[in-house]
Order: structure tokens, then sequence, then C-alpha cells
């Protein structure tokens, strides 16, 4: 097996993260909900930023545009 091929296996096995679908703005019922749906997305985001932050520190160097 090469590099490259190694390299995909061990990306097939943990793919870099997928961020969150942003809500439209007319998702949002303006009804002052708690949570509001953009509440929601933005804690999704977070957990995305920390996923991605992890998963950059077990494949330094990939780019995960390339992989997802």
């Amino acid at each position: 097996m090469n590099e490259a091929s190694a390299h995909n296996n061990v990306l097939a096995d943990d793919p870099p993260p997928r961020p969150p679908v942003e809500p439209d703005p007319g998702d949002c019922c303006g009804n002052g909900c708690d949570p509001c749906i953009f509440d929601l997305y933005e804690e999704a985001r977070q957990h995305y930023r920390d996923a991605l932050a992890a998963w950059r520190e077990r494949h330094p160097g990939v780019d995960p545009a390339s992989h997802g």
C-alpha cells in the first residue's frame, strides 16, 4: 500500500466534521424563543469548531475541505 492510499484509509475511518447548516432567516418565528433556532445554530457552530480543531490535530497539514 502506498502512502497516499494509507492516508486515504485513515481519513475514511476519521472523516473531518461537517459544519452545521445555517437556518434561513425565515426559520425564526420572531417570538423570542429561548433558545432560539439561531442560539442552537451558534452552539452547533462552536461544537463544529471544537471538533474541527481536534480533527486537525489528528491530521496535521490535511485540508478538511478536500476530504469531506
